[in-house]
């Protein structure tokens, strides 16, 4: 199988732009969940694809040199780091 994995870009260990991608693996699990385990595998993928947009918009405010795109990364880290803290928060109530 593996050609997903080949590619790269699903693994999020292997390329740092990527980080928060879900893995084959991952969707194949979300697909054959149900209920309330559907529920946490999705808030759990969420939370760590978001994470991964985080952590890819620090690296613009850190490094980028368009002010356009760092005060969009700035805008970026607040709405992403809102929605982790929801997540979370749905994830504790399940």
């Amino acid at each position: 199988m593996g050609t997903m994995d080949e590619m790269g870009g699903m693994d999020h260990s292997e390329i740092g732009g990527m980080s928060g991608m879900m893995s084959q693996e991952d969707m194949t699990a979300l697909e054959e969940a149900q209920g309330t385990e559907a529920a946490r595998l999705y808030l759990e993928q969420m939370t760590a694809h978001h994470e991964g947009a985080v952590d890819m918009a620090r690296d613009e405010v850190a490094d980028g040199q368009n002010p356009h795109a760092i005060t969009l990364a700035e805008q970026i880290i607040n709405d992403q780091e809102a929605e982790i803290a929801q997540m979370q928060q749905m994830l504790t109530a399940l």
